[in-house]
């Protein structure tokens, strides 16, 4: 059965819901330049372990995913399956990595394309969000299994955002053009949850510059529901993130004791 075939999960009847499979999708092929030079961002390590590994781990942490891809740098995926097969990953979950694009857009429809016919719900995840709680991944998981084609975890923002006139010149002032209402606006995290052939129609038909999976399924007409983010599902993308992780991961270790 091919994914424009397949009916989504909203289309299942309610006693097979619990069949519908899972899979995640992690592209991992960018450089990540703004953390300096060195390995790419998701092989730095965090705890003395990749942000890759924890974020993987994150994944492979719902029950309900069995299935995790991670998309590595072109030349790199022997590495990754290396990486991966020196970490500690639960068994009850497989693991397959494949060599990505030169964009993410490209890496993520890499993934996708690995994927076996019968995952019907597809999560997108950064690996550079290394430390989202499980709770969340699986709350992104129900919503898509309740009906919802493209679901994405957000949290509120805490600061006041200006729309500006971007500058013709570094260096230079930039007016402000309006203040958006607060309220209605949220940071989007990951992992982005989708109906798989929603997300698959979305990567067949839209091109250009876009900045998540979600935003390519609102250019088709979809309806994107937001649920609740999580504080420590942030994006380690500068230096001070990575302090910041460090300092979250020691917590929890403390906490949890290990």
């Amino acid at each position: 059965m091919s994914d424009e075939s397949r009916p989504s999960p909203a289309q299942t009847p309610p006693g097979a819901r619990t069949k519908v499979r899972t899979a995640a999708v992690i592209p991992a092929a960018g450089r990540g330049v703004r953390l300096g030079p060195g390995a790419p961002k998701a092989l730095r390590a965090l705890g003395g372990t990749p942000m890759l590994i924890h974020a993987v781990r994150a994944m492979a942490a719902s029950r309900a995913v069995s299935l995790v891809v991670v998309v590595a740098p072109p030349d790199g995926a022997a590495e990754v399956r290396s990486l991966l097969d020196a970490h500690a990953l639960p068994e009850r979950t497989d693991f397959l990595v494949v060599p990505g694009g030169a964009s993410r857009q490209e890496s993520v429809r890499l993934g996708l394309d690995a994927l076996p016919p019968e995952y019907d719900i597809v999560l997108v995840h950064d690996a550079a969000r290394p430390l989202v709680p499980v709770d969340t991944v699986d709350a992104v998981i129900e919503a898509v299994r309740e009906g919802a084609p493209a679901v994405v975890p957000a949290v509120p923002l805490a600061d006041t955002v200006k729309q500006v006139e971007p500058a013709t010149a570094p260096g230079e002032p930039e007016p402000v053009v309006a203040t958006p209402e607060r309220a209605r606006l949220r940071a989007v995290q990951t992992p982005q949850g989708f109906d798989r052939a929603t997300l698959v129609r979305a990567h067949e038909t839209v091109t250009g510059d876009v900045t998540d999976d979600a935003s390519m399924v609102e250019r088709l007409g979809p309806t994107v529901v937001v649920v609740p983010g999580h504080e420590e599902a942030f994006k380690v993308t500068r230096p001070l993130d990575l302090v910041l992780a460090e300092a979250v991961l020691a917590r929890r270790r403390l906490n949890d004791g290990f």
